[in-house]
């Protein structure tokens, strides 16, 4: 793949997905060969080619995304990265998910936010990163204050959960916090 970026943990590989390297499968491999690379099922093919056919960015807003790979297995197992990445203003909201029950609380994502965290500071250039999560969510919670997370707020009605409007808890890290973390 053109300009893709790998990562290596104790445990993972991270390997980056663009939105050049998305539209780059689409436009040069078959289902069969996207859905092999990335190693989702039916329903994440059909989401990455709707990200494929109607945009991932704009002039000013992007996404940065690794996909997890277990190196024991050589299968994907997640993904961890940054959506709404503003270059210009330095920001963006990270993600992660894990794609199956069996893989959680194994600390993987404990592994690969490190890298991403670092990642997104020392090369995307970000200086604040923020995440979004539900107040009842635990194991988020927990990950994002070993990395130093501050709460800010509850954003109402944030997110659409089976139909349904829910808040989100809204978290964030600058730059020079995380550098006084990593001392």
């Amino acid at each position: 793949m053109n300009n893709q970026i790998e990562i290596t943990t104790p445990r993972l590989i991270l390997k980056s997905i663009t939105p050049s390297i998305i539209n780059e499968l689409f436009k040069t491999r078959s289902k069969e060969e996207i859905i092999s690379y990335f190693g989702f099922d039916d329903a994440a093919f059909e989401h990455y080619k709707d990200m494929h056919e109607k945009g991932m960015e704009t002039h000013r807003i992007s996404i940065f995304v690794f996909l997890l790979i277990e190196k024991e297995s050589v299968l994907p197992i997640g993904e961890c990265g940054f959506h709404t990445w503003n270059s210009l203003h330095r920001r963006a909201e990270v993600f992660y998910n894990m794609r199956d029950e069996s893989q959680k609380r194994k600390g993987y994502m404990t592994e690969s936010l490190e890298a991403v965290l670092k990642y997104g500071f020392t090369e995307l250039n970000l200086h604040r990163i923020e995440a979004l999560i539900a107040a009842e969510n635990e194991p988020s919670l927990r990950l994002l204050l070993r990395y130093g997370f501050s709460k800010e707020g509850t954003v109402r009605e944030d997110y659409v959960v089976d139909g349904k409007n829910e808040d989100s808890d809204c978290y964030s890290l600058l730059k020079w916090e995380w550098e006084k973390n990593q001392g």
